[in-house]
């Protein structure tokens, strides 16, 4: 397989473009990704601002960079980064995703370029940071999905992706209670295409990158989200050219 094969699963395709039209209710089927969102942008800042020296109090710390998000759905994260200064590419598998996404970027007079379809909609082109987002659990070939991810990625830049471990904690809260009660749309997880940290790392090393950083999501029962040392139920993984 190459880096510009299709990874994209159809059905997973067509699973999440019927949540097109809530994706930016924050009460609707998206809105656990509304409640991970303040915690995964606190991790991208922090690794922004370390890998590229930044200034924490900076509005831009992304001015004069690109930007590719992969799996981008209506542009939760995308839209964000713009508003930090990058050029953004989102892509999704999902065209009512990216058509959804087109008109949310154009009501807050954002630029972003949205491209529906796969990783080889942006064959050949380089970004200072690829981010892949609660996404590779739902790819046909999570390998490839990776390689592609990395030949993206511009010398110097940060790829960073996030996705559930395959644990009994991670089936229960995301499957069991997620699915049944917290409002997730029940078939968005399939708990064997978890990936424990050390198989995506394994990917990821043989991709030609080296993992710089992993850190767990938890949910507090006070606080919500939290960036946690407690990779068992979702983690973060940030990784550069080796």
């Amino acid at each position: 397989m190459t880096s510009t094969t299709s990874t994209i699963d159809p059905r997973e395709a067509a699973h999440f473009g019927g949540m097109a039209a809530e994706w930016w209710d924050p009460k609707g089927s998206s809105a656990m990704l509304h409640r991970l969102n303040p915690v995964r942008l606190g991790y991208l800042r922090g690794r922004i601002d370390a890998h590229w020296g930044g200034d924490p109090a900076s509005l831009k710390p992304l001015a004069g960079r690109r930007a590719l998000d992969v799996g981008c759905g209506a542009g939760l994260l995308a839209e964000p980064l713009a508003r930090l200064g990058a050029a953004v590419t989102g892509v999704d598998a999902a065209p009512e995703n990216i058509a959804a996404a087109r008109e949310h970027a154009a009501g807050q007079g954002l630029a972003i370029d949205y491209r529906a379809g796969g990783i080889e909609q942006v064959a050949g082109e380089r970004f200072d940071l690829v981010t892949a987002l609660e996404v590779i659990e739902h790819v046909t070939d999570p390998a490839g999905f990776v390689r592609g991810l990395a030949a993206c990625l511009a010398p110097g830049g940060l790829m960073i992706l996030s996705t559930p471990n395959r644990t009994a904690l991670s089936r229960l809260a995301l499957i069991a209670i997620g699915e049944g009660l917290a409002g997730i749309p029940r078939g968005t997880h399939d708990w064997d295409k978890f990936l424990t940290p050390p198989e995506l790392t394994k990917l990821v090393t043989a991709a030609g990158l080296a993992v710089q950083d992993t850190t767990g999501i938890a949910l507090s029962p006070t606080r919500g989200f939290t960036l946690s040392d407690d990779l068992a139920m979702d983690y973060l993984l940030t990784a550069v050219r080796g």
